[in-house]
């Protein structure tokens, strides 16, 4: 009895319907060691589109986890890209304020991060030429870097991203479609902000489309950001699912 028990549990783990699991995966940026976290589509398949997902500030948490899961079920490829590397985690906001503040002031570096995470979704199985880059808080920041950088990518969309960009560096046309997901109350996004990126937008010719979700702040898709407005940063459910919903149109819209 015990021996048809572990026989049907193989059969279960390894059959083609088989729920697909995140797994660890090691690689390099110089003698920087990284570790990001693939998983494949529920359903098999060569070639299948791939989405990159880009974390929040304290680097890959249970909702970049939660967000590979999901797009693995949608028929997709997700690769979450580790930023910081292997003995840089924050483990305070004041840790993750520092190191994500780096990042946005060094674009170089962070752009070369995410290049190097796109580079082990390929490894992975996804199209090279149908790729999408979503992220979340500074993820999202990210995800826009890779728009202006001409990454090989069809779009990205940014979750409660910051959008600002050092007005000394040259605007390049972007190609690839732009999805701005945005709080109508995040505090930590000044009006001047996106006056400018609108205009960058504009100047570029880019194919970008912004929502704003009314009675949200920064964070509003991340349950662990509780749910008082006041402080800046908070969940609200409605917003969550319909940006998860509006996500979903745009990749099946660009995505071949």
């Amino acid at each position: 009895m015990k021996n048809i028990i572990f026989a049907f549990l193989g059969l279960l783990l390894f059959s083609p319907g088989a729920v697909a699991q995140l797994k660890a995966v090691p690689y390099t940026d110089g003698n920087q060691k990284l570790k990001g976290l693939q998983i494949a589509p529920k359903k098999a398949g060569k070639m299948k589109p791939g989405i990159l997902i880009l974390p929040a500030w304290k680097g890959i948490d249970t909702h970049s986890k939660q967000s590979a899961e999901k797009l693995s079920k949608m028929g997709y490829y997700a690769f979450v890209a580790d930023i910081y590397g292997e003995g840089n985690y924050p483990t305070t906001t004041q840790e993750a304020g520092k190191l994500s503040s780096f990042y946005k002031s060094n674009i170089a570096d962070y752009q070369r991060r995410i290049q190097l995470a796109l580079d082990q979704l390929v490894k992975a199985g996804a199209n090279p030429d149908n790729i999408v880059v979503i992220g979340y808080c500074f993820g999202g920041t990210g995800a826009l870097e890779a728009a202006r950088a001409g990454m090989k990518i069809q779009g990205v969309v940014s979750f409660h991203g910051g959008l600002g960009r050092d007005t000394a560096r040259a605007n390049n046309p972007i190609t690839a479609k732009i999805l701005v997901l945005h709080g109508a109350d995040d505090p930590y996004v000044p009006a001047t902000e996106i006056a400018a990126f609108q205009q960058e937008m504009r100047d570029t010719k880019a194919d970008c489309e912004m929502i704003y979700y009314s009675n949200s702040v920064h964070a509003f898709t991340e349950p662990e950001a509780g749910n008082d407005n006041s402080k800046g940063a908070a969940y609200n459910e409605k917003a969550a699912k319909r940006s998860w919903e509006r996500m979903s149109s745009f990749l099946k819209e660009i995505l071949k």
